[in-house]
């Protein structure tokens, strides 16, 4: 109904009013196309996000001159505080290639990968049969991820909500998300249910020697 740079222009207005003490955390510009009954999402997602706080992983290795790359709307969601590299990619194929492209250059720290189309395509969307076939391509390519990490490299898989295909409704799902995580000298242990996704982040933290407010790392059973 209305062009793509007036949708931008309407966010932009948005997230100026959308402020002071109770702002709202992110404004987004979510594009369709499509007809009445049949709109689908477009890949020119846009959010305008307020800066987290500063007491946060990215900026703190940032800090000690570490990389952190972002692939896909990671970049946009922390309104790229700590942000040292943001690499563009609007699907799930895009971020994969990224993230191998990242992992065969001279990265040390973070690389940090949004794979949006289970979210955007399948998840809120409920398309079961396109979330299966998004998975069964992910792990396809995992190999190549893989070969291209380092032995000292740690792949952590997870998400930052449920989002079942099979649920009514649009909306996110389930209390927990899975976390699987890889590396060729990583000791084979169940990590159990964890407290919080901060722990994660800690472990990260860790890693560098660096310290998080929240979380409790699980790299010492890695090892």
């Amino acid at each position: 109904m209305i062009p793509i740079e007036r949708l931008y222009e309407i966010c932009e207005t948005a997230r100026r009013i959308l402020d002071g003490e109770h702002k709202v955390g992110r404004v987004i510009a979510r594009p369709f196309l499509g007809q009445p009954g049949s709109f689908y999402r477009t890949e020119n997602r846009h959010d305008y996000a307020v800066p987290p706080p500063r007491e946060n992983l990215l900026p703190a290795l940032a800090d000690e001159q570490l990389d952190v790359v972002c692939i896909g709307k990671i970049a946009s969601i922390y309104d790229s505080l700590g942000v040292t590299k943001d690499l563009t990619a609007k699907n799930n194929e895009q971020s994969i290639n990224q993230t191998i492209k990242a992992l065969q250059e001279s990265t040390r720290g973070l690389i940090f990968s949004n794979l949006v189309d289970f979210d955007m395509l399948y998840g809120h969307r409920r398309d079961t049969e396109g979330y299966a076939k998004a998975l069964e391509h992910f792990d396809s390519r995992l190999p190549e991820i893989e070969k291209a990490m380092r032995d000292d490299d740690l792949m952590m898989i997870t998400a930052d909500h449920g989002n079942d295909p099979t649920f009514r409704g649009s909306d996110h799902t389930r209390e927990y998300a899975p976390l699987l995580v890889y590396g060729r000298k990583a000791r084979a242990v169940n990590l159990g249910t964890r407290q919080s996704l901060a722990d994660i982040g800690q472990t990260i933290a860790d890693n560098f020697g660096l310290k998080l407010v929240a979380g409790r790392s699980f790299l010492s059973e890695l090892n």
